[in-house]
């Protein structure tokens, strides 16, 4: 009996997948929050890579420990689609997909939930690149289907292209991942995913389906605040996956009122966000000061003005 017990384990040993444990619970989409399995509103903070194209050396165990350290609860691995040595325009497509697999199971060691994020910017209309996009989704939301604490994120920021040919894009990519996952799904808005107002005119049908919605503090102010406070009223489910508190270019002062004032307005919604980026890049988005090689154990003497304002934010 004893034998034959050991031998059933070590079969369902080699059946269940290797990513089908997490000791983060899976989330869901509910009344316009993000919810966990008992429904309470989950409100997840955090931060974005700059591009893995560029900066893979921050996707690596050390460095997601100390964001966890920190209260960080999200890493965001922003995958740029048609920028140099991009998924669509000559990056090598094995690295950026191995870069992604090391990021989803760092996050899941540190406890911490991950957003694969097909990062589009200069290609504007996510239908430029549908068939690579539903290749890619189709690939890794099988390969994580078992993995709760992964967001898919389809689609940046649309970009001089209109609402429908966002949607029509949307209903080609969310069908390649629901054979797989019911995972939260976020849809880029159209100018850089700002028009929110326009998904709450004309949402897509789904379930576990959220808006993304960016803001730089620098350059964006109440108005558009008011176009997101709208948004909110109307119980439309929002995700700040991509904000940052200086100039809509990544470059600037940073902007502390205007930053604190979004944050409020974040926290007043329970809304998750990931602030941009994570780097040594020499911009003032960037967290880390541009003399920083450090891979973890940072000082608040590494950290920029942004990264000081991030690391309040995260741990107040």
């Amino acid at each position: 009996m004893k034998k034959a017990f050991l031998i059933f384990t070590l079969i369902m040993m080699l059946i269940v997948p290797v990513h089908a444990s997490s000791n983060v619970p899976a989330l869901k989409v509910k009344n316009g929050k993000l919810v966990n399995a008992k429904g309470k509103v989950v409100q997840l903070k955090g931060i974005s890579t700059h591009g893995i194209n560029w900066f893979p050396r921050y996707v690596n165990q050390s460095t997601f420990n100390d964001l966890k350290k920190n209260k960080c609860d999200v890493v965001r691995l922003a995958m740029y689609t048609n920028e140099y040595n991009g998924y669509t325009s000559g990056g090598s497509k094995s690295k950026l997909l191995k870069l992604i697999d090391q990021g989803v199971s760092y996050a899941k060691k540190s406890h911490m939930y991950v957003i694969i994020d097909w990062h589009i910017l200069s290609d504007g209309n996510p239908l430029t690149h549908l068939k690579e996009s539903k290749q890619f989704f189709s690939k890794v939301s099988k390969k994580y289907k078992r993995v709760p604490n992964v967001l898919y994120e389809i689609c940046n920021e649309p970009n001089n292209t209109s609402w429908s040919n966002v949607k029509s894009y949307a209903k080609k990519v969310i069908p390649v991942i629901r054979k797989n996952t019911n995972a939260p799904i976020i849809i880029g808005t159209t100018t850089w995913s700002q028009d929110v107002d326009q998904a709450v005119n004309s949402p897509v049908k789904g379930k576990n389906l959220l808006y993304a919605f960016h803001f730089y503090a620098g350059t964006h102010h109440q108005d558009l605040r008011n176009k997101l406070i709208q948004a909110m009223k109307k119980k439309l489910p929002v995700f700040v996956s991509e904000y940052g508190i200086v100039n809509a270019d990544g470059n600037g002062k940073v902007n502390k009122k205007e930053a604190n004032a979004w944050a409020r307005v974040m926290d007043r919604y329970k809304l998750s966000s990931c602030m941009w980026n994570l780097s040594n890049k020499n911009e003032s988005s960037s967290v880390l000061k541009a003399n920083c090689q450090k891979l973890s154990g940072f000082k608040t003497s590494d950290l920029t003005v942004s990264g000081k304002w991030l690391k309040n934010y995260l741990t107040k």
